[in-house]
C-alpha cells in the first residue's frame, strides 16, 4: 500500500462526517462540497505536520472548521447564520422510509430533525459549532477545545449556555 492509498482510506473514513459538519455550518450543499474538497486538499498538503500523538479526527475537523470560516469570510453575500437553502429546506434531511417503522414514527422523526435544525439555526455560530462537534461528531470537550482553539472551561461553559438556550426555547410558550 502506498501513501496515496493511505490518504484515500483517510478520505473514505472522514469525508461524510467532515462534509456533514461543514454543511451544517454553511447551509449549502454545493459550498459544503467545495469546502470539504479544499479541507482534504489542505490536509494532504500538510499531512507531514500531523503529529501521531494527536487525535486525527480533531486535526481534520480543525482544518475543516478553519476552511469553512475562511470561505464564509470571502463570500460577502453569505450571512453566517443562514443555514437553509433558498427554498427553506435542508437538503440532507433524512427522509428515507425505513420499512421497520410506521408512518407516524417516520413523520415524528422528520419533524424532530426539522425542529433540531430550527433550534440549531437560532443558536449563535459559536454555540452551534460546539453542539455539532459534541453530539454529531462525538468529540470530547477536550477535543472540541483543540478544534476551536479554546480552553476546556470555555468550551464547557459555552456548551452549558447553548443547552440553557435550548431548554429555554423548548420551555417557551408556543
Amino acid at each position: 500500500m502506498n501513501k496515496n492509498d493511505d490518504f484515500s482510506n483517510i478520505v473514505n473514513i472522514h469525508l461524510k462526517p467532515v462534509y456533514n459538519f461543514i454543511y451544517r455550518l454553511v447551509g449549502s450543499a454545493k459550498d459544503a462540497e467545495d469546502i470539504a474538497q479544499e479541507t482534504f486538499f489542505k490536509a494532504w498538503k500538510s499531512i507531514k505536520t500531523y503529529r501521531p500523538d494527536e487525535n486525527f479526527k480533531t486535526w481534520i475537523f480543525t482544518i475543516a472548521r478553519n476552511t469553512a470560516i475562511d470561505f464564509m469570510r470571502k463570500k460577502k453575500n453569505l450571512v453566517f447564520s443562514d443555514f437553509e437553502n433558498a427554498e427553506g429546506e435542508n437538503v440532507l434531511l433524512d427522509t428515507v422510509a425505513d420499512p421497520k417503522h410506521s408512518a407516524e414514527k417516520i413523520t415524528a422523526k422528520i419533524e424532530n430533525k426539522k425542529l433540531a435544525e430550527k433550534i440549531l439555526n437560532k443558536l449563535s455560530p459559536i454555540y452551534r459549532e460546539i453542539l455539532l462537534l459534541k453530539y454529531v461528531q462525538d468529540l470530547t470537550f477536550d477535543e472540541i477545545g483543540k478544534v476551536l482553539k479554546k480552553p476546556l472551561h470555555t468550551v464547557k461553559s459555552q456548551h452549558r449556555r447553548a443547552m440553557l438556550f435550548i431548554k429555554k426555547t423548548f420551555d417557551a410558550p408556543k
